[in-house]
């Protein structure tokens, strides 16, 4: 039994990598299919990114039969257009940095209306890597490091350092 193990338990001692969704903590090391869940993720995001610009194309042709007008069907179109560039850079700041709770809340609704735009950030950052896994790749080294600098023993005994004046 190693000592990276707690006593009886089985489970390595220390932090445990936080695992991402669809990847698990295949992240850490880069193994159990984690190339082929990275092509898994971007394909499947793009296709739904796609799926989802067509069902809009749906609705803006609904507009158009319904002849609300110019000045609406303008605002509609804008309105995606702008709601899903900011969903994209949200989206991509999310993976770099823990989102405000807070703000995470206000946004919900923008965030929903520019889902395309979350999608394809989603697809964009599984081309390079899993999503979020920089930041909890950082997280989860910086949790080794304090917990090894903790639990490393000191030798000898401090009283009898020796001082020299």
């Amino acid at each position: 039994m190693s000592d990276e193990t707690d006593t009886g338990t089985g489970t390595p001692a220390g932090p445990q990598p936080e695992p991402l969704r669809f990847f698990g903590t295949t992240w850490v090391e880069h193994d159990g299919g984690y190339t082929g869940r990275r092509i898994g993720a971007a394909v499947g995001s793009l296709a739904a990114a796609v799926a989802a610009c067509f069902v809009l194309r749906f609705a803006y042709q609904g507009l158009a039969i319904a002849d609300v007008g110019t000045p609406v069907t303008v605002m509609v179109v804008v309105m995606f257009a702008v709601c899903s560039a900011l969903a994209f850079r949200h989206t991509s700041e999310t993976f770099a940095k823990r989102p405000d709770p807070d703000r995470q809340a206000s946004l919900r609704g923008l965030l929903a209306i520019g889902f395309v735009g979350s999608l394809l950030a989603y697809s964009v950052r599984s081309l390079t890597e899993a999503p979020g896994e920089k930041l909890h790749r950082e997280e989860y080294e910086a949790a080794k490091e304090q917990y090894t600098r903790r639990t490393t023993r000191r030798t000898g005994n401090p009283s009898r350092k020796s001082r020299r004046t």
